[in-house]
């Protein structure tokens, strides 16, 4: 439910409504903006009786909200959500663009590819610490120390970094290192995790599970918000199919699904998307011209001798290319890179 109040109602009657919100035993969400003040309503375990919210003072109307989905719904919040990462700002418009290694292997590894990555226009370095892999024979990541290193690198080139944690314990670490809080693929259902993610502190990045629904997306959403969170990015980076020329199939229709249901930022790894090298420009390019606010992909100054996702990353020279691309797209479809 959310109730739209009218446009000269005062903060006191905005607070009188949300104490007869809670004294029915459910919680408000006041959402003020520019115009007016909406207070959504979660909670509720069937119907709610509204005639007791429409008649007191400053409330315009009570809707039903119909989606499973309460607070990233834009039944609930009209205006789009624009996520601040440590001044990066994701949505509104913006084109943003996160680039770096799969994982971080090393002091010089991470610092060559983020001094690139700065001068050819990336927003905000990404790079693994923690990295679950299929194989326990595969390297798993450097851990607190990827993270320092990643973190350094960061502050060095004045990017901002995302890193993914895959558990409740590495968490809490990202979070003190990170800038942007990465729920990965295989957790996008690891309720603990999310409800962990939306106290943690930091603007979280989920990305869409390997065989999952938008509507499951967007409920994982739900469970961060809910915790107190609304800086949200969602992350399309591919689905599972019986297609073999790729490794996944990246669903570029869910982008403006997703924007049409949701009012949170969503992006688009083509990296993972694909993995293939050759394939990640052309679907950045799609993915600019189909309304994504950013991109997620891998660079590294040496793919071939990559520890991680080397047949995926791009060469430094070939990020270069990316950029202009997207750029130049990017004024034919209305957007702007920060």
């Amino acid at each position: 439910m959310l109730i739209v109040m009218e446009t000269h109602a005062t903060p006191a009657q905005v607070q009188i409504v949300c104490a007869e919100i809670t004294a029915m035993g459910l919680t408000p969400h006041p959402m003020p903006g520019a115009q007016r003040t909406a207070i959504g309503i979660t909670g509720n375990k069937g119907a709610v009786d509204s005639s007791r919210l429409e008649q007191m003072p400053g409330v315009a109307r009570v809707i039903q909200v119909t989606a499973p989905y309460k607070l990233v719904s834009r039944e609930f919040h009209e205006e789009n959500t624009i996520v601040d990462v440590s001044g990066v700002k994701v949505g509104g418009g913006r084109f943003i663009i996160m680039a770096g290694p799969c994982a971080v292997e090393s002091a010089e590894q991470i610092d060559t590819i983020a001094a690139s990555l700065r001068e050819i226009g990336a927003h905000i370095l990404r790079g693994g610490a923690f990295k679950p892999r299929t194989s326990p024979y595969s390297f798993q990541g450097l851990g607190e120390d990827g993270l320092k290193l990643l973190a350094e690198a960061g502050k060095r080139y004045h990017l901002p970094v995302v890193t993914e944690a895959i558990d409740n314990e590495s968490l809490e670490l990202v979070a003190h290192y990170a800038d942007l809080v990465q729920i990965g693929a295989r957790n996008m259902q690891n309720y603990s995790l999310l409800r962990r993610a939306g106290r943690c502190g930091r603007p979280v990045l989920l990305k869409r599970g390997m065989s999952a629904t938008l509507d499951e997306l967007l409920m994982a959403a739900e469970y961060i918000v809910n915790e107190g969170n609304p800086n949200v990015v969602l992350c399309e980076r591919g689905v599972r199919t019986f297609a073999d020329h790729t490794r996944n199939t990246l669903d570029l229709s869910a982008i403006p699904f997703v924007q049409r249901t949701s009012h949170l930022p969503i992006i688009a790894d083509p990296s993972h998307g694909t993995g293939r090298r050759d394939k990640v420009i052309p679907l950045s390019c799609a993915s600019i011209a189909v309304g994504a606010d950013g991109i997620m992909v891998e660079v590294h100054p040496h793919p071939d001798s990559a520890l991680s996702d080397g047949p995926q990353s791009l060469f430094p020279e070939q990020f270069r290319d990316l950029v202009k691309r997207v750029t130049a797209i990017a004024g034919v479809v209305g957007r702007h890179l920060n």
